[in-house]
């Protein structure tokens, strides 16, 4: 063997006779498309919406813990870069649903035709972004609207 990739074509038959496999082509022989992008993407995006419900529990959890826990807990996430990961996660949990739906109506046998997945891809994009952008852009404005009426309330008690 000239090459230690020469030893992953190595394997035996059921008589135990050795012999030379064939090796499934990988991305370097694909040429990359939409629909392999999303499908790479959702598998991804799942990795990071799981962190981003470890997040979430952590955020639950200063809650329970109480008032003042809870007072640092919002700190972080009213912070910019706190607020940049949420929305982070928050399209990384969209993509994945779609992503999600996609593989799911897949498994069903359906949208399969290669017409169909070049077809789906683009709305896949469009849906995603639209869900959220509306989702991150409504949070934004509830969390500045509940700002809002906080100081209000601070300025009036002082």
């Amino acid at each position: 063997m000239q090459d230690v990739r020469e030893a992953l074509y190595v394997g035996s038959r059921s008589d135990g006779a050795l012999i030379r496999r064939p090796m499934s082509p990988h991305l370097q022989v694909y040429k990359m498309r939409l629909s392999m992008f999303l499908s790479i993407s959702n598998r991804i995006t799942g990795v990071v919406a799981t962190g981003g419900s470890a997040l979430g529990v952590f955020w639950l959890a200063a809650l329970a813990k109480g008032p003042k826990s809870f007072a640092s807990a919002r700190k972080v996430t009213g912070n910019p870069l706190g607020q940049f990961v949420l929305f982070g996660w928050i399209f990384s949990l969209v993509w994945h649903t779609v992503g999600g739906l996609r593989h799911f109506i897949w498994d069903a046998g359906h949208r399969y035709d290669k017409k169909e997945l070049n077809e789906d891809g683009p709305v896949a994009l469009g849906v995603i972004a639209g869900v959220g952008v509306t989702l991150a852009t409504s949070l934004l404005g509830i969390s500045c609207c509940r700002a809002r009426r906080r100081a209000k309330l601070l300025k009036k008690a002082s």
